[in-house]
């Protein structure tokens, strides 16, 4: 048997509009049945192969393609675990319609005879995650980690001996349950080559990659999050990270550049790379305003207000919604006026942020950029040492923003007036470091 989703309808190449109904479809034997869901996607958008949308749709938000992509696979979860040998396109029909409209197959109060069958674990978090407020960021982070437990269960049910019937249970998950998807989430790029079928059900746009340990903390500490709503919210009584701690992620002192080499970088001479040269003042654009780089793909013109950026970070949009005004200095303004004929919808011309990342790398080369660093490796959590144009990052802009404020004033809250943290963020400890200079200083008191 085999459940699978489509759409009948096409649309003409720039038809953006149109919408198609996804129907599902089964197949069992010379069984062929189908019935139509109140899913709806464009065409243009659809890929058949994976049965949802396609990696690059531009128009359409991330938080509403994974939602609408995990709800066809849910959809189809729910059909096969149903399904029944005598089904029938009525039948199909019902049960995509209790999938859309839970409430109207609730039993009433008073009837004693029929009762709500509690939700599964996915259901569960889908709820968690409808209810919870979270960024667009944090969100699609939170869909990472379902997809993955979803493969956990998969994998304890098709490789592990006696466990055919085993699925994930709110009230049955222990401290050795979670030691077990540990050990299924570290070692899980070896299980991708090993069995295939796995993620050809439950897919990533990439091949897993080996995780280190900041990540799997990171990981757990949501699949925690998640446990504690579900434990305040009354529909679990179990608490199993009392007796699984989480240790905290290990970081090593951020890596940013100083002011000159800021300047050595927007000074040197790409005019041979005119692509590059503009993704280089993007770069030092962001070193000088310290934002996300979310935040800065979202920003246009309207975020420019009487000599400052100003925006609202989407970390903490749903349920801390601060503005963050940050004036422009020299350099932004002279980055601002290069591009002032620039006619696209944001405010510079950005590229995807592979792209970017790549850029930045190439740019660091090009103006000379390569001293040593040490850094931890996020594997070993062993210091390595590298060149600073191998290692930088969109994320270096925005600690060179910090790092160079940070080195001047000490004060956190000042500094995170500027940056969006929290009030007592403990990511200003690792700031802290006192730098080669100061060191120097301190020294040379002593002659």
């Amino acid at each position: 048997m085999k459940v699978s989703a489509l759409i009948r309808q096409t649309a003409k190449k720039n038809n953006v509009d149109y919408k198609a109904t996804v129907y599902f479809r089964i197949r069992d034997g010379k069984k062929d049945i189908k019935a139509a869901s109140e899913l709806m996607i464009c065409p243009n958008h659809w890929n058949a192969e994976k049965q949802g949308y396609k990696d690059r749709v531009s128009m359409v938000s991330e938080s509403d393609k994974m939602e609408f992509n995990h709800k066809v696979h849910e959809l189809t979860q729910r059909i096969e675990k149903e399904y029944k040998a005598d089904a029938d396109s009525e039948w199909l029909g019902e049960i995509i319609e209790r999938f859309h409209h839970p409430e109207r197959y609730k039993a009433a109060a008073d009837d004693p005879v029929e009762e709500t069958a509690p939700m599964t674990f996915f259901e569960l978090f889908d709820e968690f995650l409808r209810l919870h407020h979270l960024s667009d960021v944090r969100k699609k982070n939170f869909y990472v980690v379902k997809r993955a437990l979803m493969r956990y269960e998969l994998f304890v049910k098709k490789k592990k001996r006696g466990m055919r019937d085993f699925v994930l249970d709110i009230e049955k998950v222990t401290k050795d349950t979670l030691a077990d998807m540990w050990d299924f989430m570290e070692n899980e790029y070896l299980y991708a080559e090993r069995y295939p079928d796995i993620y050809a059900d439950i897919p990533e746009k990439r091949t897993p990659q080996p995780r280190g340990k900041n990540t799997l903390i990171d990981c757990f500490s949501r699949i925690r999050t998640f446990f504690i709503w579900c434990y305040n919210q009354g529909l679990t009584t179990n608490r199993p990270f009392d007796k699984f701690p989480i240790e905290e992620c290990l970081y090593g002192t951020p890596i940013y550049i100083s002011l000159q080499e800021r300047n050595q970088l927007f000074e040197a001479d790409l005019s041979a790379r005119p692509k590059l040269a503009i993704q280089r003042d993007i770069f030092v654009f962001q070193s000088v305003v310290g934002c996300r780089v979310g935040d800065l793909y979202k920003l246009t013109k309207d975020n420019i207000v009487n000599g400052a950026l100003e925006y609202i970070q989407q970390k903490t949009r749903n349920h801390n919604p601060r503005t963050i005004r940050v004036p422009l200095n020299s350099t932004a303004k002279k980055i601002l006026e290069r591009y002032a004929d620039y006619e696209g919808e944001h405010l510079l011309p950005f590229v995807s942020e592979q792209k970017y990342n790549q850029a930045i790398k190439e740019a660091f080369k090009l103006a000379g950029l390569d001293r040593l660093v040490t850094m931890l490796n996020p594997l070993t959590r062993q210091p390595e040492q590298h060149h600073l144009y191998e290692v930088a990052t969109t994320h270096t802009a925005r600690k060179t923003f910090i790092g160079n404020i940070y080195k001047q004033v000490k004060d956190p809250d000042l500094v995170s007036s500027l940056s969006g943290h929290k009030e007592g963020s403990r990511a200003f400890r690792r700031y802290r470091e006192i730098d080669e200079e100061m060191k120097k200083d301190l020294v040379h008191l002593l002659d």
